[in-house]
């Protein structure tokens, strides 16, 4: 399975943090699995470390590297991914989330999040 990681499930997985579902470490460590992230992400990461927020414990430059480190295959954003965000409907209005989900649909792959409303986009998208 292709699966694409939200922020924070990508933060908890390369820092082993206790929040990181269990369903959702054994999809990450399955070698059947391809994981992706996001630019977004590494994005997001980068603009709330700077803020000093307490729920970014990493930099961008040190999330990337560990990102890599894990195997996980690096998605950039294209047009067509910033498009297709014009399609979504408004549930939610995060920036990061919504383009992270229509990358998830453009590409397509499983997007896995711990966000109840980001899963509502789409049965594609897993709830952990």
């Amino acid at each position: 399975m292709r699966i694409l990681l939200d922020t924070h499930v990508a933060l908890w997985a390369i820092t082993d943090d206790v929040r990181l579902p269990e369903l959702a470490r054994g999809l990450i460590l399955d070698s059947q699995n391809e994981i992706f992230v996001s630019a977004a992400s590494v994005w997001e990461i980068a603009i709330k470390h700077s803020l000093a927020r307490h729920d970014m414990p990493v930099s961008g430059k040190q999330a990337t590297a560990w990102f890599q480190v894990a195997g996980y295959v690096l998605l950039s954003i294209s047009a067509i991914h910033a498009a297709a965000i014009e399609e979504l409907p408004q549930i939610h209005a995060d920036p990061f989330d919504r383009l992270i989900v229509a990358q998830a649909l453009t590409e397509p792959l499983r997007l896995l999040t711990h966000d109840q409303t980001v899963a509502r986009y789409n049965e594609t998208i897993m709830l952990v």
